[in-house]
C-alpha cells in the first residue's frame, strides 16, 4: 500500500498563484506540496504550439507586475528572469503617435500628457507610481475590525500624501471617466486608459472604483513597457516554478484533486482523483490547505455544500462575473499586418477604434445588457491587438521559413455563463466570430485578406474555462470589479483577507480574490500577510510587508521587526 505523504502546505492548482505562493512558503522553510490537473502547470501563463514553429500565447502576454514586492523577494534573476526594454518608449511617443480611431490617430494634447503623469505619480520628484500601484494591488485588505475610511484606504493616502490635487473625497464615487474629465482633455486618449482598464480588471465605467481602474490602465502602461519575458508569460512562471523547486516544494502534475478533507471543521488533506498519477491517493496539511481554485468550485466541488453555511454558499453562487470576458484570436499571416494610410507608421497595435465613450458604451451594452452574441457592426467593433514590438527580436513566434503572427488579439463577450443562450453559445460561432473580427481588424490593417491570411486560431471564454479550470467566467477578470466586489468586498466580505470559515482553509485564486485582474504575485504576496499573521509561516529576512498594511487585532503583525 503506498503511504500517504504530509507537507506542512498542501496547494490545490499549480497555476501562477498557487505556484509563487510555494515559492513565497518554500523560501520561509516550510515543505509544500503543489498539485496540478492538467499535464503542465501554468494556468493562464502558457504558450502553445498549434503548428510546429508557430508559438503562441492563449491567454496572458502581458507584463502587469514590474512593481510586484516578489521580483526582490524571490529573487527571481536567480531563475532566468529576463526581460528587454521595450521600443514603446515613453509617454512621448504615445503623444507623437496619438491614439488610434477610425479617421486616423489622434494626437494627445499638453493637458492629456500632463493630467496622465500628475495622476499616474510620474510629475513629483520623486515618482510615486510605484507605491502607488502597491498600495492598490500588493497591499492586503484591512482587517474586519477596522473601518475603511478615506483617511486609511491605501490609495488616497498616497494621493495626499504626494499630489493633493488630484485626491478629493469625491474621488470614492467616482468611476474612471469622471476622473479622467477632471484632469484630460481629448476623449480617445480618455477612452483608450477606459478600455485598458476594462481589459485589466477594474472596468472604467464602474462607479466607485475610479483609482483601481486608473492603476490597471497605469500598470500596463508605466512598469509595463517592456517587453513580456522570453519565452511570454510562461517563461515567467517557469522563473517562478524554478524558484519554488529550488527551495524544496514539490509540484506534481496530472493530480486533480476530488476533495479537500475537512475533519471536525479544519481543512487537513486533500483526497486525489483515481485517475491522478500520484500512488497515494490522501495528501495531509500539518497545517493549511490553499485554494488557487476559482471559489465557486472550491466550496460547490471540493469542499461541499456540508461543511459551508448556506448563506455564505448562496453568497458565493451569487457572485457577480458581470463585466466582460474575453474572445482570442491568433492571426498568422505570410507577411506582417500593415496598418492603412490614415495610421501608417503610427499604429503600432493596441486599441481600435478609440473615438469616442459612445463607441465604448455600445460594446458595455452588447456585453452587459444583451448578453449575446456581439450586435455592434465590425467597423465599431472594440478591439485590442498585441504589437509585434512586445517580442525580443531574438525570441521569435514563428520559426518557420514564412509568416508572422499576430498573436493575442481580444475582444470582450459576455461571460459564459451570462450567455443568453446558454454557457456554450460562444463556441457554436467560432467561425463566424473569426469573419467579424478579421473584418474588424481589416479597418485598419490593408493586407489581412485571403492571400496573406494563413490561419487563424482562436480561444473563446467557454474554452479558457476548461483549459484553465481556475477562470471563473472565463477571464482572469472574473468576479467584477465595483466597489461592493473590491479590497475588503472581494469576493465576499467573509473571504475578503484570504481566509475561509473553515479552520485551515485558506484561497489564493486570481479570479475571486482581492485583487483580481493581472497583478502578477499580488495574490500570493497579500496572502503571505494572512499566513504570517495567523503563525503557520516566518519568513526570514528577506520579507518585507506592504506599508499600508494593517495588522489584525490579536494576531502577529507580518510587518518585518525593525
Amino acid at each position: 500500500m503506498p503511504r500517504d505523504e504530509r507537507y506542512d502546505f498542501v496547494i490545490v492548482g499549480g497555476g501562477p498563484n498557487g505556484v509563487t505562493l510555494a515559492a513565497y512558503l518554500a523560501k520561509s522553510g516550510q515543505s509544500v506540496c503543489v498539485l496540478e490537473e492538467r499535464t503542465e502547470a501554468g494556468g493562464a501563463c502558457e504558450n502553445t504550439e498549434p503548428i510546429a514553429g508557430v508559438k503562441i500565447n492563449p491567454h496572458a502576454i502581458m507584463l502587469y507586475g514590474a512593481p510586484a514586492p516578489g521580483f526582490e523577494q524571490l529573487e527571481l534573476w536567480k531563475y532566468g528572469w529576463r526581460v528587454g526594454e521595450n521600443e514603446m518608449g515613453d509617454l512621448m511617443a504615445d503623444a507623437d503617435r496619438g491614439v488610434a480611431c477610425s479617421y486616423g490617430m489622434s494626437p494627445l494634447t499638453p493637458k492629456d500628457q500632463m493630467g496622465f503623469g500628475k495622476m499616474a505619480g510620474l510629475t513629483t520628484q520623486p515618482t510615486f507610481t510605484k507605491e502607488l500601484l502597491r498600495s492598490v494591488f500588493w497591499t492586503p485588505p484591512h482587517p474586519p475590525e477596522v473601518e475603511v475610511t478615506i483617511d486609511n484606504i491605501p490609495y488616497m493616502q498616497v494621493y495626499k500624501k504626494y499630489q493633493p490635487d488630484v485626491w478629493t473625497e469625491e474621488l470614492l464615487d467616482m468611476d474612471l471617466f469622471d476622473l479622467m474629465d477632471e484632469h484630460l482633455e481629448s476623449e480617445p486618449w480618455k477612452v483608450q486608459q477606459a478600455v485598458i482598464a476594462w481589459y485589466s480588471g477594474a472596468a472604467g465605467h464602474w462607479k466607485g472604483v475610479a483609482i483601481p481602474a486608473w492603476a490597471c490602465a497605469i500598470t500596463l502602461l508605466i512598469p509595463g513597457r517592456m517587453r513580456p519575458p522570453r519565452g511570454g508569460m510562461h517563461d515567467y512562471f517557469h522563473c517562478v516554478m524554478r524558484c519554488a523547486i529550488a527551495h524544496g516544494a514539490t509540484i506534481r502534475t496530472c493530480c486533480p484533486v476530488d476533495e479537500i478533507i475537512i475533519n471536525d471543521g479544519v481543512a487537513v488533506g486533500v483526497r486525489l482523483r483515481e485517475t491522478a498519477t500520484q500512488a497515494g491517493k490522501k495528501i495531509w496539511a500539518k497545517k493549511a490547505v490553499i485554494s488557487d481554485v476559482d471559489v465557486r468550485q472550491t466550496f460547490n466541488k471540493l469542499v461541499g455544500p456540508s461543511h459551508v453555511d448556506r448563506g455564505l454558499l448562496q453568497k458565493v453562487n451569487d457572485i457577480s462575473l458581470k463585466g466582460g470576458s474575453i474572445f482570442n484570436f491568433h492571426f498568422y499571416t505570410k507577411e506582417r499586418l500593415t496598418p492603412r494610410k490614415p495610421w501608417a507608421g503610427k499604429f503600432v497595435g493596441g486599441g481600435y477604434p478609440q473615438d469616442s465613450r459612445e463607441i465604448y458604451y455600445d460594446h458595455v451594452a452588447d456585453v452587459d445588457g444583451w448578453r449575446g452574441n456581439p450586435r455592434v457592426p465590425p467597423d465599431r467593433a472594440l478591439w485590442l491587438s498585441t504589437p509585434y514590438i512586445r517580442f525580443e527580436p531574438t525570441d521569435k513566434q514563428v520559426t518557420r521559413p514564412q509568416g508572422h503572427i499576430m498573436s493575442p488579439v481580444y475582444f470582450l463577450v459576455p461571460p459564459p455563463e451570462y450567455h443568453v443562450d446558454g454557457p456554450d453559445a460562444i463556441n457554436k460561432i467560432k467561425d463566424q466570430m473569426i469573419q467579424y473580427i478579421t473584418k474588424a481588424l481589416s479597418n485598419v490593417y490593408e493586407n489581412l485578406n485571403s492571400d496573406n491570411l494563413l490561419n487563424v486560431w482562436t480561444n473563446t471564454p467557454y474554452d479558457s474555462l476548461f483549459r484553465n479550470t481556475g477562470m471563473i467566467g472565463g477571464t482572469w477578470c472574473g468576479t467584477r470589479h465595483c466597489h461592493d466586489q473590491w479590497a475588503e468586498n472581494r469576493p465576499v466580505p467573509e473571504l475578503a483577507r484570504y481566509r475561509t470559515p473553515i479552520d485551515g482553509l485558506y484561497l489564493c485564486n486570481q479570479t475571486a480574490c482581492h485583487p483580481g485582474g493581472l497583478h502578477l504575485m499580488a495574490i500570493p504576496y497579500n496572502l503571505m500577510h494572512i499566513l504570517i499573521e495567523d503563525g503557520l509561516v516566518e519568513p526570514g529576512p528577506w520579507w518585507y510587508s506592504a506599508p499600508y498594511y494593517i495588522p489584525q487585532q490579536g494576531k502577529k503583525s507580518a510587518k518585518r521587526p525593525s
